[in-house]
C-alpha cells in the first residue's frame, strides 16, 4: 500500500506521519503527498499551459525539437524515447526544461545545464518557469524530511542542490492507439534515473507501480496532490535506505498530461554510498540519458 501523507504534518515533525514516510521510502518507493506549498490551481495552470503546447500543429512544436540539439531541452516527438530496450519506443510526447546557468559559467556547456528552448506561445514560458521554481522548493522540503526519516540530519542534502540538475517535464499521453500491442506503452517499465520525482497530473489514471508480487498497481492522485517516487541515484546514494521502484504508463481511452519534476543534485555531487569510490551525479545522469533519448544514443 502506498502511503498518503500530509506535508504540513511532516514539516511539523509528526512522528506517525514520518514513520509512514519511512515505510514508503524504504519498502515501497512511492508516496502520495498533499497539502504542499503548491496548490491545485498551480497544477491546473501548468497543465493547461502544457496542453496548449501539445495541441499545437506539429510544425510549430518542431521549432523547439530537442532532436536538433545535443541535449534534452524542448519538445520530444512521439517515439523519441525508449526507456526499456525490450519494448518499442514510448508513444508519448514531452517538453523538457531545466536549471540554466549563466552563459559564462564553466559548466554551462554541459548538456545537463543546456539552454532552454521556448515555443512562441503566449504565457507558456512564464507559467512553466514559475511552476519550476515552486516545485523545486517543494521537492527540497520533501527531501529534507526524507533525510531526517532515514536517520540523517535534515540538512544532509542541502549543499548538493544549489545548482540542481532539476528537469521539469510535461508528458502528453494520447489515447492508446488501436495498433498498440504488448510491447507498446506510453512509457514502458522503468525506474527513474535520478534522485526524487515530484509528479503532478490532470487526474486521468494511467500510472502503474510494480508490487512485490510482480503485479501492477494503479497509482492515482487528484490535482493538487503529488506522487513522489525515488530514483536509482537516491537508492545508491543512501546505501539502499530509499528504494527505486519499477513503474509504467500503459495508456487508456483518454489523453493524459502529467508533470514530473526530476529533482537531481548538482553535477559534481558525489552520490556514491559512504565509503565507496566517487560517483558524480552528472556522469550517472548523462549515461542514462544517452541510453534513453534516441537522438542522443545516435550522436
Amino acid at each position: 500500500m502506498i502511503p498518503k501523507l500530509d506535508m504540513s504534518r511532516l514539516l511539523a515533525g509528526d512522528t506517525a506521519e514520518i514513520a509512514e514516510l519511512r515505510r514508503g521510502a524504504q519498502d515501497v518507493g512511492f508516496l502520495v503527498v498533499r497539502n504542499t506549498a503548491l496548490s491545485a490551481d498551480d497544477v491546473a495552470s501548468v497543465i493547461a499551459a502544457y496542453r496548449a503546447f501539445f495541441h499545437l500543429p506539429t510544425a510549430e512544436k518542431a521549432r523547439v525539437d530537442m532532436a536538433l540539439t545535443g541535449s534534452n531541452r524542448g519538445w520530444g516527438a512521439p517515439q523519441s524515447e525508449r526507456v526499456d530496450p525490450a519494448a518499442n519506443p514510448d508513444y508519448k510526447e514531452v517538453f523538457d526544461c531545466g536549471f540554466q546557468l549563466a552563459e559564462d559559467d564553466p559548466l554551462s556547456e554541459l548538456s545537463v545545464y543546456a539552454p532552454n528552448l521556448w515555443p512562441d506561445l503566449p504565457g507558456f514560458r512564464k507559467t512553466v518557469q514559475g511552476y519550476y521554481r515552486a516545485a523545486c522548493g517543494t521537492a527540497m522540503d520533501i527531501l529534507r524530511v526524507i533525510a531526517a526519516a532515514i536517520g540523517e540530519n535534515q540538512s544532509y542534502f542541502d549543499d548538493k542542490f544549489d545548482r540542481p540538475m532539476a528537469l521539469l517535464r510535461g508528458n502528453f499521453y494520447p489515447e492508446r492507439p488501436d495498433w498498440a500491442g504488448d510491447r507498446d506503452f506510453g512509457i514502458a517499465a522503468h525506474t527513474d534515473y535520478g534522485c526524487l520525482t515530484l509528479l503532478a497530473s490532470d487526474g486521468v489514471p494511467g500510472l502503474e507501480v510494480q508490487g512485490r508480487d510482480g503485479g501492477w498497481l494503479p497509482v492515482t492522485a487528484e490535482p493538487g496532490e503529488f506522487v513522489i517516487n525515488f530514483g536509482e541515484m537516491l537508492e545508491m546514494w543512501t546505501g539502499g535506505r530509499v528504494k527505486a521502484t519499477l513503474h509504467r504508463v500503459r495508456g487508456s481511452s483518454e489523453e493524459r498530461i502529467s508533470v514530473p519534476l526530476f529533482f537531481n543534485p548538482n553535477h559534481d555531487a558525489n552520490v556514491a554510498p559512504e565509503g565507496d569510490a566517487e560517483i558524480r551525479a552528472g556522469d550517472h545522469l548523462a549515461k542514462r540519458f544517452n541510453e534513453t533519448y534516441l537522438h542522443l544514443a545516435k550522436a
